[in-house]
């Protein structure tokens, strides 16, 4: 993988780190792991990168909708 599908994958860890709450940087950080492990099977690292973005999205709005 090189530094533009590692800094994709890491993603999901980087936007919920924006969020108020800790208890989603690490679901996050995980998806964010398996992503960059299952890089050579895209369909599962897929499914796991956007697991990632679903719970930082959430976890963003969440923190937006609160103020």
């Amino acid at each position: 993988m090189d530094v533009l599908q590692i800094s994709i994958a890491a993603m999901p860890f980087l936007l919920a780190l924006t969020s108020r709450t800790c208890k989603a940087i690490v679901p996050c950080l995980l998806t964010s792991l398996l992503t960059v492990l299952l890089g050579e099977e895209p369909h599962r690292a897929v499914v796991a990168w956007c697991v990632g973005m679903l719970i930082a999205a959430v976890a963003l709005r969440e923190r937006l909708r609160t103020g």
